[in-house]
C-alpha cells in the first residue's frame, strides 16, 4: 500500500513540469504599508505612501499565498500551512517544514495592478536513510503584474517527512 510520504512523492513527482497560476489581485497601498508595519520597517518609503518615494516591501510579494479574500477554513491543514501551499501533499498526513528560499527581484510591485503568480515544481528529491527519509521538493514562482511583467522569481524547497 506504502506510506502518506510515498503518496506525497508520487503525488509532486507526476506534477514536475505543470505550471499552476493564481491571481493573487492588486497590490494596495494600505495593504502594503501594513505589511511593512508588521515586519517591523523603519524605512519610511514603506510605510509612508504620501512620499514621492514611497514604495512597495520587496518582501511583501513572496509574502502573498492568496488574493484579498484570504483564506477560508477548509483550505488549511491542521498546521496551519494551506493545505495546497507544498504540491502534492493536500489532505496527507505528513510534517511540512520550508527548506529555503532564493528570491530574484526583477522590479518593485506596482500598485493598483493586477497580480499573478505561477508555480512550477522543478525537483523532487527523496532524502535520509530507511526509517528517517524525508522528500525535498523544489517549487519555482514567478509573480507577474498585468501590464509590468515579471516582478520577482523564487525558488522554494519544502521538507516533507
Amino acid at each position: 500500500m506504502g506510506t502518506e510520504l510515498d503518496r506525497a512523492h508520487e503525488r509532486s513527482t507526476s506534477m514536475i513540469g505543470t505550471e499552476e497560476r493564481r491571481h493573487l489581485g492588486v497590490v494596495r497601498v494600505d495593504e502594503a504599508v501594513a505589511f511593512a508595519r508588521a515586519c517591523a520597517e523603519d524605512d519610511p518609503r514603506f510605510l509612508d505612501p504620501a512620499r514621492p518615494d514611497f514604495s512597495v516591501h520587496p518582501m511583501y510579494l513572496p509574502s502573498l499565498l492568496r488574493g484579498p479574500r484570504g483564506g477560508l477554513d477548509d483550505e488549511y491543514r491542521t498546521d496551519g500551512m494551506f493545505a495546497d501551499e507544498v504540491p502534492g501533499t493536500a489532505g496527507l498526513e505528513v510534517r511540512l517544514m520550508a527548506g529555503g528560499q532564493d528570491i530574484a527581484f526583477h522590479r518593485p510591485p506596482p500598485l493598483g495592478e493586477q497580480i499573478e503568480a505561477s508555480r512550477t515544481i522543478e525537483r523532487v528529491e527523496r532524502k535520509g536513510r530507511p526509517g528517517s527519509e524525508f522528500l525535498l521538493i523544489t517549487v519555482t514562482k514567478t509573480y507577474r503584474a498585468a501590464t509590468t511583467g515579471v516582478l520577482a522569481a523564487v525558488t522554494e524547497r519544502f521538507i516533507v517527512r
